[in-house]
């Protein structure tokens, strides 16, 4: 017999892509695992391959449930927090990556020979030309989805809500069109990916910041497609705004990597 819903709260039915997504991760970490070991490379791919199938199936559930009506302002406020606790996480693991530059930036194994202070080599990149142009390209698609939450929130705008996720989108993959092109030109002057600590953080820091770039790419993507199929409201906008939240993480990060490791690198500073 069925019970009517008197309490604000989501109780959710027994789901089995948990489970698929754990085991499909950890198949995909085995996999990197062996790649990296020049075994095969497969095993990674078909943990990768597996791992988004069960967040794309278990993410198609969840705005299922938003449109039935199960997320409640109680629920949602539930997945604001959830995510900002996920933005704390991945700001934790930016600052190892900081604390790695700075440490072998200012003090260096071995520091000393003999009475003398031999400080460490950092390798300049020049800031103030495609570093400073991806800068812009980051900041421009911020207000670009700025600019659609805004149209959302105040007179449900859509036009405007698909045109800011639009360009947010398309300025994300010129990003990470120039980055690439940028690691093309550093591999070609002589850096490497390893064996150095400068290479090292270099490669690491701004390497997950533009992995991190490629997912808020495809999470804005998914939002601008939502927005044509008119699943949004200005009431009811938790998977934009995680979104939006996500994409100023990821340029904060960018701001604080600009200055930190091209800009500290230029002589004189």
């Amino acid at each position: 017999m069925a019970h009517a819903k008197n309490h604000d709260y989501h109780i959710l039915a027994p789901s089995i892509w948990p489970l698929l997504s754990s085991l499909f991760a950890f198949v995909m970490l085995t996999g990197g695992v062996l790649w990296m070991h020049s075994v095969t490379p497969f095993v990674f791919l078909i943990g990768f391959v597996g791992t988004l199938y069960c967040s794309f199936a278990w993410w198609s559930e969840v705005v299922e449930e938003s449109k039935i009506g199960d997320h409640t302002t109680v629920v949602q406020i539930g997945l604001r927090y959830g995510f900002i606790l996920f933005i704390m996480s991945e700001v934790m693991f930016f600052v190892a990556w900081f604390w790695s530059f700075f440490k072998h930036a200012m003090y260096p194994m071995n520091e000393y020979f003999g009475s003398t202070y031999v400080p460490p080599v950092i390798y300049q990149v020049d800031a103030f030309h495609l570093p400073l142009i991806n800068t812009l390209i980051l900041l421009l698609s911020g207000c670009a989805v700025t600019w659609a939450h805004h149209a959302l929130v105040h007179g449900n705008n859509r036009a405007d809500l698909k045109n800011g996720l639009l360009i947010a989108v398309v300025l994300g993959l010129l990003f990470t069109a120039l980055q690439a092109y940028e690691y093309e030109h550093l591999l070609h002057e002589g850096w490497e990916f390893g064996g150095d600590k400068f290479f090292s953080n270099f490669f690491m820091a701004t390497g997950f910041h533009g992995f991190h770039v490629i997912i808020g790419t495809i999470f804005l993507f998914v939002c601008w497609m939502r927005a044509r199929a008119g699943h949004f409201t200005s009431e009811r906008h938790v998977g934009f705004e995680a979104a939006a939240w996500y994409w100023h993480f990821v340029d904060v990060v960018w701001l604080f990597l600009f200055f930190a490791v091209y800009v500290f690198g230029i002589p004189g500073n």
